[in-house]
Order: structure tokens, then C-alpha cells, then sequence
């Protein structure tokens, strides 16, 4: 698919109609009815847009995404839409009423901050990318918020506008890039138009060495239902300082600068601290916050002998500690009557499914346990145990 525009006549949306809800298995055979009446290109290319769609819906919702258009870059790279609509919101609560969204993608920043009341310049270079964000932005409704424009980033005049957003493209011909300066545009370029704007926003890999943040930054990592979706670094708010964010929420943990906490023998309750935490290299606030200590000084696993509420960890009664051993384990699930085993590793080389595999080849009974395949105190190590709420 190189052209939206046979999908935006009258007949391309008729299809798009006709083909929503396909299943793969009877795309042939919708494939072969459509084409007795349509051309053979359109019907391929909506029922392309349709599988679009489908995958889509996991990042902005079925009401949206069966609206959308996109490409299969698009659907891959683009924000999901709780995270764009919580960035949107805080640029909002900083008095921003434009912003010129550099590397726009297929438009879901910009509609997020359409939604927030922002006036928005969408800018990407890609002629089909564009053409989807223009769709994208007339279907919703915000076609007169958001003014999609065919251009190199690097040659648009931002002046006048409240905010810079830039989400560099992070993939390339071989896959994932993790080299900030090979990021299309570069970081170094991203951080110059931030700097000369009054505010900026730059989405990056949460991956980022903390090395690579510049000063005049905030740091802030992002989840999503316990998954770390990105990092973002503010400017024009508060250089130097570091937040992980939680969503749905949100709930933000901000850094206080304390030391790693001290190293401490596994106590009766183990702490999971969610992504964003550990990226924001703030494990310290969150075992603070729970009166506990690490069990390994290279581990981002708290340890405490009291149950505590916090949003920031998820926590879990340990009931066993065995060095590791496969023929122990085994026989300890056995033992336990374990039909439901879940396994997690921090520090191990140890692949939890192959783990899980070997020990655990059928169901013994109906227990769930989870097992913790890591370091304590240097030592290779399984904790054995299950989650608790507070």
C-alpha cells in the first residue's frame, strides 16, 4: 500500500466497511467476492488496512483505531494512546497551547494533544506517513487543531510555538536502534530544537544510558499496566531531576537522590518494583518507602519482613529459599501440588520457559507458585512464594 487515497473515495470506505472484522482465514474468500464488483488493488489494500486496524486496536481502542488509517510502521511505532493522552495532559498543565510535533508518525501524539485543546503542526517526512496523519485527523474529528505538513523536520521553523514534541524514528533496516545518535533525527538534533524552544518534550528508548540525559533535562520513565512503554526528557520544567510514571494512574515516583540501599538477608515479603522504576534507577525511593533493603547490591529486588501498600512494587510472600537446583525444585513442586508455575529472573542466565519445562512438564495439582530465579548476596538462588495484596 503506497496511497491512501483510493481507501478515502466513497468506494475505498464502502470496503473498508465491508472487510472490518475479516478474519485471516477468510480473507480469501472475502478477497475473491469483493473483486467480482472492486478493483483487485483497492480490495487488497483494505483488507491490508483492516489487519491494520485490528492490531491497532491494542494501542488506541477499537472506537479509534476502526476509524484510523494506517501504515505497518504506524502501527509498530506509534505511542500508545493512554501514554500520549497522560504526556498531553501535562503539557496542558504547563500552559501549552501549541506545539509543533516533529516525526509526527500516523498522528497519535498529535491527537492526543488535539483532544488536550492543543494547536498542533504535525511534520514527517514521509509522504504515506503524512497522508495517514492528515486521514487520521479529519476521521477524528481535530482536522482544525491539527495541520499536517510534508517535510523534512530538520528544515521547520518552530518559532512561535509553546512546545517542541520530537519522537525520533528508533528502528531502521536492521531492527531496533539503540545508539541515540543513530536515531533519524539524532538525539544531539532533538536536544538543540528542545533547548530552543520554551518548552520540549523528546521520546526516547527508556533503554537510555542516564549518561546520555543532558543536564538542562527532566527524566521522566513511563508504563502502562507494568509495561515500560518509554522515556521522555522535559524541557523547560526541572533540569536534573528524575520521575518514574505509572499508568493507569498516574502515580509518580520522583527522585530524591538516596544512596543504593543496603544489602539485607531475604526477609518473609519480596518487592517486584515496576519497570519504570528500575529504569529511573530509583529502586532506593520505592525500598524506602517499605522500610526494606536489596537482597543483592546488583538486583532491583526488595526485601522487607512487613507488608506495605505502594503502588510502586508488586509484592510477594516468600515461602522458600533453595540454591539453585533443578532436581529440588522439581521435587518441591511435586510435593506442593503446583498446576500453576510462574517464573521470573533477575541475574540468572537461567530461560524461564525452558525452566518451567523441565520442571514442571505437567500439572501436579492446583497451586500457583511463582519462582524467583536470582542472586542473593552474590549466590545463584530460587525464591519460592506467590503475590500478596495489601
Amino acid at each position: 500500500m503506497n496511497d491512501l487515497a483510493p481507501l478515502l473515495t466513497p468506494e475505498g470506505r464502502a470496503l473498508l466497511d465491508a472487510v472490518r472484522g475479516t478474519a485471516p482465514a477468510d480473507e480469501l474468500a472475502v478477497a475473491t467476492r469483493l473483486r467480482r464488483d472492486h478493483p483487485a488493488e483497492l480490495v487488497s489494500a483494505a483488507l491490508g488496512q483492516a489487519r491494520l486496524r485490528q492490531r491497532a486496536e491494542a494501542k488506541f481502542g477499537a472506537e479509534d483505531a476502526r476509524r484510523m488509517f494506517f501504515t505497518p510502521n504506524g502501527v509498530e511505532q506509534s505511542t500508545r494512546a493512554s501514554v500520549a493522552a497522560y504526556r498531553a495532559e501535562r503539557m496542558k498543565s504547563l500552559g501549552i497551547t501549541s506545539v509543533a510535533d516533529l516525526c509526527c508518525g500516523i498522528g497519535g501524539d498529535a491527537i492526543a494533544l488535539a483532544r488536550a485543546g492543543i494547536r498542533v503542526l504535525a511534520v514527517d517526512r514521509d509522504p504515506l506517513t503524512a497522508a495517514a496523519a492528515r486521514a487520521n485527523a479529519e476521521a477524528l474529528g481535530l482536522a482544525g487543531l491539527i495541520d499536517v505538513r510534508e517535510a523534512d523536520v530538520t528544515e521547520v521553523d518552530t518559532v512561535g510555538f509553546d512546545a517542541v514534541f520530537v519522537d525520533p524514528a528508533r528502528r531502521g533496516g536492521r531492527g531496533r536502534i539503540f545508539d541515540p545518535e543513530a536515531y533519524s533525527p539524532p538525539l544531539s538534533w532533538a536536544i538543540g530544537a528542545a533547548l530552543a524552544a520554551p518548552h520540549a518534550a523528546l521520546k526516547i528508548a527508556p533503554g537510555v544510558p542516564h549518561e546520555a540525559i543532558p543536564a538542562e533535562a527532566e527524566a521522566e520513565w513511563i508504563s502502562d499496566g507494568g509495561d515500560v512503554k518509554e522515556a521522555v526528557l522535559w524541557f523547560g520544567t526541572e533540569p536534573g531531576a528524575v520521575r518514574a510514571t505509572l499508568l493507569p494512574g498516574p502515580r509518580t515516583l520522583l527522585g530524591t537522590g538516596l544512596p543504593n540501599p543496603e544489602v539485607r538477608p531475604v526477609g518473609r515479603y519480596l518487592y517486584e518494583p515496576d519497570g519504570a522504576v528500575v529504569r529511573a534507577h530509583l529502586v532506593a525511593e520505592a525500598a524506602a518507602a517499605l522500610d526494606g533493603g536489596l537482597i543483592d547490591e546488583t538486583i532491583a529486588y526488595v526485601t522487607a519482613d512487613t507488608l506495605r501498600p505502594t503502588p510502586y512494587a508488586t509484592a510477594y510472600e516468600i515461602t522458600d529459599r533453595l540454591p539453585f537446583n533443578v532436581k529440588k525444585l522439581k521435587a518441591l513442586l511435586r510435593e506442593r501440588e503446583v498446576g500453576i508455575l510462574t517464573v521470573k529472573k533477575r541475574g540468572s542466565a537461567v530461560e524461564p520457559e525452558e525452566l518451567r519445562r523441565k520442571v514442571l512438564p505437567k500439572p501436579q495439582g492446583s497451586r500457583a507458585v511463582t519462582v524467583f530465579l536470582t542472586r542473593v548476596a552474590g549466590a545463584p538462588t530460587m525464591l519460592i512464594g506467590g503475590p500478596v495484596t495489601v
